[in-house]
Order: structure tokens, then C-alpha cells, then sequence
């Protein structure tokens, strides 16, 4: 694995020798998704994993989220199995967004926000002071003032990721997961949740661990970047120290050029 300045810092979500191995429809033998891999994601940064389909990063992605069960090696939190901890209280350590999130039912925007403190409900308990103060706070932070009552239903790309990630800060974690959170949004509303993601970051020092399609944007966006290829980690650090041509262009499968564009890195096809 290739480092790229790196240094120690506090650790939040450390991986020991985890390895996963998917059983593959109508064949023998397995798939190994995950390879005997060991990561530290960091307290207080952005990081984005990178990597072409089928590299291991949605698999990656749902061990971290407790969305699939770990057979082999050790997650921890804060020094502490997952497996260990209960749904409940993990929903009170870390928030997910995925690319496509379902809720049943049409409700409006605020209804949708105030999902986020169930981890801290009982069953029929209604909201305190504290949970109207954290519901109010996420739809500020995210701008939906003017459309707290509006249908999700009735809601751009956009507006509609907004009030998804407004929902997982009012579950007030440290952590927050985020799948894809800007595919099919036109350029507009990838800045634009891109923005509230590190205006997250900046403003609440949430750790935030995000997968991306669009290479640039995760160098521009994230403390860190971490390249995968075949369930393994190929690279991990600083996106603003010059990054090895070769291995990004291993990653992707294809010949990709490392240019520097003013202050940072930006990753073009080799012509």
C-alpha cells in the first residue's frame, strides 16, 4: 500500500486483518471481495474511498454500516467491536446516507428530519426540547427553511438529498456515512451537497467517510482519499501530495494522467 503523507492522528474506525469472502452464483469456490485488509479512517476528517466497480468499496461501506456481518477479522469504533454494539446505540455513533434512501409513505420535509431522533426515543415517547432543538438546527444547516412542509415527493435531487443528510444530523452522531450522495444530480447539486458535506465537516467536526464516482471531486473535497483495487487498499493519504500516475491508473483500469492545477491535483485521461 502506497502512502501519501500520512500522518498519525486520532483514530475513529480501525479495521484489524479484515477480510470478507462473497459466495458467487453457480461457480465453486469464492470470491474474496475483501482482501486481509487493515484501515484506520481518521477523527475530525473527510475521506473518500475511490476505485472502480467491484473493487470492494460498497462491500467496505456496508461492514462499516453493520449492513452486512463480518466473518472474518475485526472492526472497531472508538476501540470497540461493532459486533458488540447494539443497533440502537450505534444509530446514536454513526449516520448513513445512501445513493437512493426509501421511506414509506409521502411525508413532508420536516417529518422526514425529525426521523433522526428515533435512536433516542422509546417506543410512543414524544419529542423533548432537546430533540426539537436538534431537528430545528439540521433544517437551518441545510437551508430548508422555506421547504420544511413540502412533500418529499414534490422535491428536486437535490433538496432531497439536503433533507436526508439534515436528517442524520439530527441524529446527532460524530460519524456520517455517505453512499454516492451526488449521482444523478446535475453539477449544480453535486457542488451544492459536496459544500454542505464539508461545511459539516468544518462546522460540527464530523468525521465523514463518503464513496465517489467523479475522482476530482473527491480530491477536491476530502482531507484524505483511500484507492482500492481487488478488496485491497492500493494507496491512502493527503489528495494535495502528488499522487502515483500508475497507481491510479491501476485502480481504474485505464492510463490517467496526474496533472496540478493551481493548488491541487486533477486526474485527466492520458491522451
Amino acid at each position: 500500500m502506497a502512502s501519501m503523507g500520512f500522518g498519525t492522528q486520532d483514530v475513529r474506525i480501525k479495521f484489524i486483518k479484515l477480510s470478507v469472502a462473497i459466495i458467487i452464483a453457480n461457480q465453486h469456490g469464492k470470491n474474496h471481495v475483501i482482501r486481509d485488509l487493515s484501515l484506520n479512517f481518521e477523527k475530525g476528517k473527510i475521506t473518500t474511498l475511490l476505485g472502480s466497480n467491484g473493487c470492494g468499496r460498497s462491500t467496505l461501506f456496508k461492514l462499516c454500516t453493520k449492513e452486512l456481518p463480518i466473518r472474518h477479522g475485526m472492526i472497531k469504533l472508538d476501540g470497540q467491536n461493532i459486533d458488540s454494539i447494539k443497533r440502537k446505540e450505534f444509530a446514536k455513533k454513526v449516520s448513513i446516507v445512501h445513493q437512493q434512501n426509501i421511506i414509506m409513505g409521502d411525508i413532508d420535509v420536516e417529518s422526514l428530519v425529525r426521523y433522526g431522533r428515533n435512536p433516542y426515543l422509546s417506543f410512543m415517547q414524544g419529542l423533548g426540547e432537546k430533540d426539537k432543538y436538534e431537528i430545528e438546527n439540521a433544517i437551518k444547516l441545510c437551508g430548508l427553511e422555506e421547504i420544511r412542509t413540502k412533500s418529499i415527493n414534490s422535491l428536486s435531487g437535490g433538496q432531497l438529498q439536503r433533507a436526508w443528510i439534515a436528517m442524520s444530523i439530527a441524529q446527532k452522531t460524530e460519524i456520517l456515512f455517505l453512499d454516492e450522495p451526488t449521482t444523478y444530480l446535475d453539477i449544480k447539486y453535486q457542488i451544492e451537497i459536496l459544500e454542505l458535506v464539508k461545511k459539516l465537516n468544518r462546522e460540527l467536526s464530523t468525521t465523514i467517510i463518503m464513496v465517489l464516482h467523479d475522482i476530482n471531486q473527491a480530491l477536491q473535497y476530502s482531507d484524505e482519499v483511500v484507492g482500492m483495487y481487488k478488496g485491497r487498499v492500493e494507496f491512502k493519504g493527503d489528495p494535495n501530495v502528488e499522487l502515483i500516475e500508475s497507481s491510479m491508473s491501476k485502480i481504474y483500469g485505464t492510463e490517467l494522467s496526474v496533472e496540478r492545477f493551481k493548488d491541487r491535483l486533477i486526474v485527466l485521461p492520458k491522451i
